[in-house]
């Protein structure tokens, strides 16, 4: 049976908080956050730190700040340890009035494995485009759909390419759904 994966989205309920960007110890916004989302292990400074953009209820899945970093409450982290410990890194990260309580979730594997087929419609960064520094890689994607054959077993990673995609199999799912945590929706790809 073939395996299916997942793409992790935030679920905002109404009533929910909003966490801003990821802040070093001494509170300034850090110089380069994309390093959270780029699917090689961090090395973060002391004293993560995160405020609150809006009060509201707690989730046990967040993306925080402009750059969708994964905020993971303590529950959710074990969870990950337990079941991927070599393609997840865990950092604690201090938010208003839950210390101690949150993770930053930073996924460590990175697969080129988009089906620019099997996917509705793509975009990809052409020169003309003046962005060198994104150059090949994905501008936009609609209906994205990966080959499963180019994983390789992996079941937390990201995308090369389009790295705002975090993606789990389908027995992360699972276990996350079985745990009843808050804050997660999963679409699949």
């Amino acid at each position: 049976m073939r395996t299916r994966y997942f793409r992790i989205k935030e679920a905002v309920p109404a009533g929910g908080w909003s966490l801003g960007p990821l802040l070093d110890g001494q509170g300034q916004e850090l110089e380069d956050p994309t390093a959270f989302t780029s699917g090689r292990p961090v090395h973060a400074p002391v004293g993560l730190r995160i405020r609150l953009r809006e009060t509201g209820r707690r989730r046990d899945f967040n993306l925080a700040g402009a750059d969708r970093t994964p905020v993971v409450h303590v529950k959710m982290a074990a969870l990950l340890e337990e079941y991927s410990p070599q393609e997840v890194q865990l950092m604690p990260v201090s938010i208003q009035g839950c210390r101690d309580e949150y993770r930053v979730l930073v996924a460590t594997t990175l697969i080129r494995c988009i089906d620019d087929k099997a996917s509705e419609a793509i975009q990809v960064w052409k020169p003309e485009d003046r962005r060198p520094d994104e150059l090949g890689h994905y501008r936009d994607i609609v209906g994205m759909r990966i080959d499963p054959s180019q994983v390789d077993g992996a079941q937390v990673f990201r995308i090369w390419g389009w790295s705002d995609a975090l993606i789990v199999s389908e027995h992360i799912k699972l276990v996350l759904e079985r745990a009843r945590l808050t804050g997660a929706d999963f679409e699949e790809v």
